[in-house]
């Protein structure tokens, strides 16, 4: 009667990809020049020397800036104006350069990422950026890099990034973390994302979720989890939050304490969907099955569901309906049991619920009941067990003395390979052959 608990694996789903700002900047002015003009430098260690600036032609220097405006303002279409004829016609490579990146934006903007890289890489190429604008546009490459899922050219462009810019951020090694989680490479995307929030003034919910997947994908489900009640102690009405404990915690076989989570959202009103309800109500009956006194969980994953019926959460279904008559035979009721399978038949597609209800009959030697829901089972089909269902049709023959139709019965059982060898035995014995 076991039966496989939510997912097999956690997945979190990790997108820092989308929605990245792009940084326009606008070129120096002459009236920058004086050094109580310049603002503090962003990268003051960079190893990269600072190139000068070869941009001399006051009209590309107004089309980039209106250019550059109108990009920012959302107007693509007076950007690309603007813009194309500096990167087609300027002898600056400077304002090349500067009109790249700006259209390189437009694209990015417009979803045209493998266009937006093509574009801020030659912008990157020409060398000719002041040091503060080529490092955040490098920056702003691994990010593209990332949103097109090019995982190792966005570690390697942000490897270059830190390493000649001689800058380390939360940020950049959340993105790190991402890219190494993409790749398969857990140590280093914890290594990463510790980093990150050792960094930060604040840790981003995205950075524990690549955190927790992590841990969980490499084994180290103790800490996933721990991480995992945490985020749910922290924002205990955030759904998300709850579910990716829930899942965490039934990985590690912590069945207890992802129950005790659940039932805490459950009466503050967080547990809102029918697969809430119907979760909760299996780790109730795993950890049943368990036990061993497997009725007061059993009795509770009844409750769970019938709360979940009454609130008009979870649906009157066969599933649910199965789900039930499991929990009262594992609490040793019955009647109950056999209740619930047949609400659960009524509905069913196949015979499978009709058999659950004929094999419990049968133990209580209600053989007219049990031979009723039996020939219900085969007449509707199964997906399993049809000797099964051969096997307690010929009980109830045998309680009502029917003996040729117990062995007609039997004979049946004898044709399906789960029930040959007891089928044929007890023919035998009978001299019924076969």
């Amino acid at each position: 009667m076991k039966k496989k608990l939510l997912t097999s694996a956690f997945a979190a789903v990790l997108c820092m990809g989308a929605g990245l700002a792009t940084v326009y900047v606008t070129p120096a002015t002459a009236a920058q020049s004086s050094k109580s003009d310049k603002p503090e430098a962003l990268y003051p260690n960079a190893t990269r020397k600072e190139p000068k600036l070869d941009l001399t032609s006051p009209r590309d220097q107004k089309a980039i800036n209106d250019g550059l405006e109108a990009a920012n303002a959302g107007d693509d279409e007076k950007a690309e104006k603007d813009l194309q004829p500096i990167i087609d016609k300027s002898k600056s490579k400077y304002a090349k350069a500067m009109a790249l990146q700006g259209l390189a934006g437009v694209k990015y903007k417009n979803g045209d990422i493998k266009g937006a890289i093509t574009m801020l890489q030659q912008a990157i190429d020409l060398g000719v950026m002041p040091n503060d604008t080529y490092f955040q546009l490098l920056y702003m490459l691994a990010q593209f890099q990332m949103a097109d899922q090019d995982y190792q050219a966005s570690l390697n462009t942000l490897a270059k990034w830190r390493d000649e810019g001689k800058k380390e951020t939360a940020d950049s090694y959340a993105l790190e973390g991402n890219a190494d989680y993409r790749l398969k490479k857990y140590p280093e995307a914890i290594a990463a994302i510790q980093k990150a929030k050792s960094l930060g003034t604040k840790s981003e919910p995205s950075w524990d979720q690549i955190l927790m997947a992590s841990y969980a994908e490499s084994g180290q489900t103790d800490q996933a989890a721990k991480l995992a009640m945490q985020a749910v102690a922290d924002a205990p009405n955030d759904a998300t939050a709850l579910n990716n404990a829930v899942a965490i915690l039934t990985e590690a076989k912590q069945y207890p304490q992802a129950i005790d989570l659940m039932e805490k959202a459950r009466a503050n009103g967080t547990l809102k969907t029918q697969t809430h309800y119907v979760n909760l109500a299996k780790l109730y009956l795993i950890t049943g099955q368990s036990s061993d006194d497997p009725k007061p969980n059993a009795i509770k994953a009844a409750q769970v569901l019938d709360d979940g019926m009454t609130k008009g959460i979870v649906d009157k279904n066969t599933e649910n309906y199965t789900l039930l008559g499991e929990a009262a035979q594992l609490a040793d009721n019955n009647a109950q049991a056999v209740d619930n399978y047949v609400k659960a038949s009524a509905t069913a597609s196949n015979g499978d619920a009709a058999l659950r209800a004929a094999q419990v009959l049968i133990t209580e030697n209600k053989y007219t009941d049990a031979k009723k829901y039996a020939q219900e089972a085969l007449d509707k089909g199964l997906t399993d067990h049809k000797g099964n269902a051969y096997m307690v049709l010929a009980a109830s023959e045998r309680g009502l003395k029917h003996k040729a139709e117990a062995i007609a019965a039997m004979k049946k059982a004898a044709e399906q390979p789960e029930t040959a060898a007891r089928a044929k035995e007890w023919l035998k014995q009978q001299g019924g052959g076969h």
